[in-house]
Formats: structure tokens, sequence, C-alpha cells
């Protein structure tokens, strides 16, 4: 048992939360390189709290350039425990509503990793790793996130796929029907590579989605607009904030193991005497609980 550390990912706007104490703007340093922005360290009651704006603020980063290993890594250094990563997203079902709210349990992987994409693994050539991602997500978080979203008036549903796409521009409508067709529930493009390093990080994870449009499958030919979904964004702000004060006032006083904490048990392939120095020393951070014990 212990106390909670948690990461908020978000928009810039959703660090405005009532009641923050002892709030303050904090540099972090990570070897891969620069995060999206200082964090804000507070706290609320007995729960520590720590928000990255996943963009920067003010919004100055495209979604393939959002460096995820360095937003990660940042915050494992400054003590989370678990994160909750709140988006935007695009509706692929009628029944989910722009406004509403999705505790997502899945995800597909339409990003582009590798040289001159997004950075997927803090472990490569000279440290070998292969975590579990069966479930990339936390059910445990998901469930407190989608209790709170209802608890503080919205709508929410309970387990969906997300499908992640490059982007910076928004689906075709033959892909959108082709996400459809995958049994995908919503779209968006900046929940992975960040859900697989928060794992590779022994770090629980969980994503709310909140929906803007409908992409662009319907049959009323619609496309995404973006000046909607940015009023979209706005009117949801509030809730949004009110979501994250009643998740964190429902935590429990103590934190309870995850599975999660230990996600590198055995995921590790390379032999102690084959890895690579510099490569252990950046991944101090990650690799902490295993060379402590």
């Amino acid at each position: 048992m212990g106390k909670w550390t948690i990461g908020i990912i978000g928009g810039s706007g959703l660090y405005r939360l009532k009641g923050l104490e002892h709030g303050e703007w904090l540099p972090v340093s990570s070897p891969f390189g620069e995060p999206s922005d200082e964090i804000l360290f507070g706290s609320l009651g007995d729960v520590e709290l720590r928000f990255l704006p996943r963009h920067g603020r003010g919004h100055r980063i495209a979604p393939g350039d959002i460096n995820a290993r360095a937003n990660i890594d940042a915050l494992k250094r400054a003590g989370c425990t678990d994160i909750l990563a709140v988006s935007a997203i695009g509706s692929l079902r009628e029944e989910l509503e722009p406004g509403h709210f999705v505790a997502f349990d899945q995800f597909i992987d339409r990003t582009h990793s590798g040289p001159g994409g997004r950075e997927a693994s803090f472990f490569g050539t000279g440290m070998v790793a292969h975590v579990p991602m069966a479930d990339p997500v936390c059910p445990r978080l998901a469930a407190m996130a989608a209790d709170a979203v209802e608890a503080a008036g919205g709508t929410c549903a309970r387990g969906g796929t997300c499908v992640i796409i490059e982007g910076p521009q928004f689906s075709t409508r033959a892909e959108s029907h082709m996400y459809r067709q995958w049994g995908g529930d919503g779209v968006n493009m900046t929940a992975l590579p960040e859900a697989k390093l928060a794992r590779e990080a022994e770090l629980p994870y969980a994503m709310l989605g909140m929906v803007t449009d409908y992409d662009c499958w319907r049959d009323n030919g619609h496309d995404v607009d973006v000046a909607e979904i940015v009023a979209r964004l706005h009117a949801n702000s509030a809730l949004a904030l009110a979501t994250i004060d009643r998740f964190l006032a429902a935590l429990p006083a103590q934190r309870a193991p995850s599975p999660i904490d230990t996600a590198l048990d055995g995921a590790i392939m390379t032999a102690p005497e084959a890895r690579d120095p510099a490569m252990k020393a950046r991944l101090e951070a990650i690799l902490w609980r295993i060379d402590a014990g």
C-alpha cells in the first residue's frame, strides 16, 4: 500500500483545477529529449498531482512531433504512480455523441514508428524488452475515470476501441468506414505510443476520450471541422475539469499495488552482462525498481 501520485496528460486548460495546492510549474529533464512542457506540481487533498500539457501550453506541438518518451520519462521522474490521459476523439459510433466521454480499453495502432516516426519504446539494441500489451489500459483507473465522469454529470461509455492515426490530417471517408469495420469506436492521434511507453515505465494508464465530432463516416457527408472541434472542447472543458476533480477526490486513501507496477518482470531479454551501459544509464528512471532490487 502507498500514496497516489497522479499524472494527468491533457489539453492546456485542464490544469486550472479548483483547490490545487502548492501549484508550481517545474522543468523536468529527460535523457530522451525535451518533454512537451514543464510539469505542474501540486496537490489536491492527500493526492499528489503532476500535470503535463501534451501539446505544450498554447497547443504548439503537432501530434506526430510529441516526444512521448520524454513525457513519460519525465512523469516517472516526477514521482507518478499512475497516469490519466484526457484526449479529444472522433466518434465512429452513432451512440457516442459529441459531448460524451469514452473510457477506452483497447487501441489499434495506425501511427508510424521507428526512424523518422514516433519512438514507440524506451528499449532497443543494447537492452531488449517486450512488455505485454494485450490489455493496454489499467482497468482500475479506467473504471474510476468513468465513475468520475458520471459523478460530474456526464455520460461515459465503459470500454471501447480507439484507432490511433498518425495525422495531422483527419481520416478520409474510406478510412473512417474501414476503422468502423475493424471494430473501432473512436479515432485519435495521440494515445500511442503514449500508452505503450507508460506500460514500459510500469505506470498504470487510462485514457478518457472526449467526443468532439463524428469523424466523416456518416451518410450526411459532413466533414470534420476544426472550428466545431475547438468549440466542443471549450464546451466540454468545465465537465472535464469537474471529472478530474471527482476522480482525484474519489481515490482510496491508500493505493493498492497494481500488476502493472511490475510489468518489466520477465520482460527484459538481454542478459545483465550484455546490457549496454549507456542505454542502462539512460533508462535509470524506468529501471529504478529493478536496479534497486
